[in-house]
C-alpha cells in the first residue's frame, strides 16, 4: 500500500512538470506564442483549482479508490493525448484534460487514507504520498531533458507517451489491496463545508505556501536575467526544486511529531516568507540560497496542510475538506503570482512580482493563529 500511495502521488506532478523542459520543443514545432507556451504549465495549476469539486463528487458517489483510479486514467488521456496532438488548440485542450485528472486525485489520496490505515499512521501516509509528489516534481523537472528524451531520438512526443502511459498500471494496481476501513454507512457530502472554517483558512494557508513555490519558479529565469545572473539559473532551478525532495525526506521521519501542531505549522510560514524576501534583499547566490530555503520550508508547509483533513474530521467528510482546500489554495497559487506579473509587467520591475506574493502571506499569516487543531 504504501508504493502504490508513493507511485499516486509521483503522478500529482510529473505530468505538469515535464512540460516546461520540453515547452522550446512544442513550441518550435506547433509555432506557440510566449503565452500558449507559458500556459502549458499555469492552465494546470487552475485546473487544480476548477477540478477539486468533480473529484469531491466522485468520492462522495463511488467512493475514494474509485475516484483515484478513474483520475489517474482521465490524467493519462490528457497528458499522453498532448504528445498526440496534431495543433495548438488540442494541445491545449488535452492539457486541461489532464489538469482536471490531477486535480481529482488530489482530495481522492487523502481521503482514501483512512481507508487504508489505522488512525495512528495517516500523519505517515500522508507524508508518503506526498513524498511522491515532490519526488515527482524534482524527477520530472530534472531527468526528462538530459536522460529520457535522448533515448527516444529526441522525440517530445515520445517523451510525454512515455512519462504518461505507466500510471494506467498504477491506477489498476490500486485494486490490489482489500482493506477498507471506516467506510461511511450513509451518502455522504460533496460540496465544501463553508460553515467549517477548516475549508477556508486551510485553503488560504494552502495558498502562501503554492503561490511562493509556483511564482518564484515563473520568476525566477526573469529575476536572475534582470541582475545579470541569468548564467546562473540552471544551477538554480536544481537547487529550488531539490530543496523540495529534502522537504519530503525530512517529513517522512517528522510527520509523527510536526502534522496537527500549530507551532511547527507558524514556524514553517514564518520561514518561508523569510525565505522569499531573502531573494529580493540578497543577489547572487545569497539570494538563490534564500530561494532554496524557501522552497525547503514552503515544501514542509505542504505537507503538514494537506496532511491536515484526514487527522480533523471524519473519513466521510475529509473527501470534502480537501477539496475545499485545494480549490480555494490553488486558486490563489495561480491568482495571486498572476497579480505580481501584473504589477511587474506596470512596473518594469520583476521584484515587485515576487512583493506581492510576500504580502499575500504576511497578510494570511494571522489565520494560522486563529486555527483550531482539534479533532471535529
Amino acid at each position: 500500500m504504501a508504493l502504490l500511495l508513493w507511485l499516486a502521488g509521483v503522478y500529482l506532478r510529473i505530468p505538469i512538470l515535464v512540460a516546461p523542459p520540453l515547452a522550446p520543443f512544442i513550441g518550435d514545432e506547433l509555432a506557440l506564442s510566449q503565452t500558449l507556451t507559458g500556459a502549458l504549465t499555469t492552465l494546470p495549476i487552475l485546473m487544480l483549482a476548477i477540478g477539486a469539486m468533480p473529484g469531491s463528487l466522485s468520492i462522495s458517489r463511488i467512493g475514494p479508490r474509485n475516484t483515484l483510479a478513474l483520475a489517474m486514467f482521465i490524467m493519462v488521456i490528457g497528458s499522453a493525448g498532448r504528445g498526440l496532438a496534431p495543433d495548438t488548440i488540442t494541445l491545449i485542450l488535452t492539457s486541461a484534460v489532464m489538469g482536471i485528472g490531477i486535480a481529482m486525485m488530489q482530495p481522492a489520496l487523502p481521503a482514501l487514507l483512512p481507508r487504508w490505515l489505522e488512525p495512528k499512521h495517516l500523519a505517515f501516509g500522508s507524508a508518503i504520498y506526498m513524498n511522491g509528489m515532490l519526488m515527482g516534481e524534482f524527477i520530472g523537472a530534472g531527468i526528462t531533458l538530459p536522460v529520457i528524451m535522448p533515448l527516444l531520438d529526441n522525440s517530445w512526443r515520445a517523451t510525454m507517451l512515455v512519462w504518461s502511459l505507466p500510471a494506467l498500471l498504477v491506477a489498476a494496481a490500486l485494486f490490489l489491496p482489500k482493506r477498507d476501513l471506516a467506510r461511511p454507512s450513509r451518502k455522504v457530502a460533496w460540496l465544501p463545508d463553508w460553515k467549517n472554517p477548516l475549508t477556508l483558512k486551510l485553503g488560504l494557508l494552502l495558498g502562501v505556501s503554492g503561490s511562493l513555490f509556483f511564482g518564484v519558479n515563473a520568476y525566477l529565469a526573469a529575476l536572475l536575467e534582470q541582475r545579470g545572473e541569468f548564467d546562473n539559473l540552471t544551477e538554480a532551478l536544481f537547487w529550488y526544486n531539490f530543496a523540495q525532495v529534502i522537504a519530503s525526506l525530512l517529513m517522512l521521519k517528522m510527520a509523527r511529531y510536526w502534522v496537527g501542531k500549530k507551532a511547527p505549522l507558524i514556524i514553517m510560514l514564518i520561514l518561508s516568507l523569510l525565505g522569499t524576501l531573502g531573494m529580493l534583499v540578497f543577489t547572487g547566490w545569497w539570494a538563490i540560497a534564500s530561494a532554496t530555503f524557501m522552497s525547503l520550508t514552503a515544501g514542509v508547509l505542504l505537507i503538514m496542510m494537506v496532511a491536515l483533513p484526514p487527522l480533523l474530521v471524519p473519513s466521510s467528510e475529509t473527501g470534502r475538506l480537501s477539496a475545499g482546500n485545494f480549490l480555494v489554495g490553488y486558486t490563489v497559487a495561480f491568482t495571486v503570482p498572476m497579480l505580481g506579473g501584473l504589477l511587474s509587467d506596470w512596473t518594469g520591475d520583476v521584484t515587485h512580482a515576487i512583493a506581492v506574493m510576500i504580502a499575500y502571506g504576511i497578510l494570511v499569516s494571522p489565520v494560522a493563529i486563529t486555527l483550531n487543531l482539534q479533532r471535529q
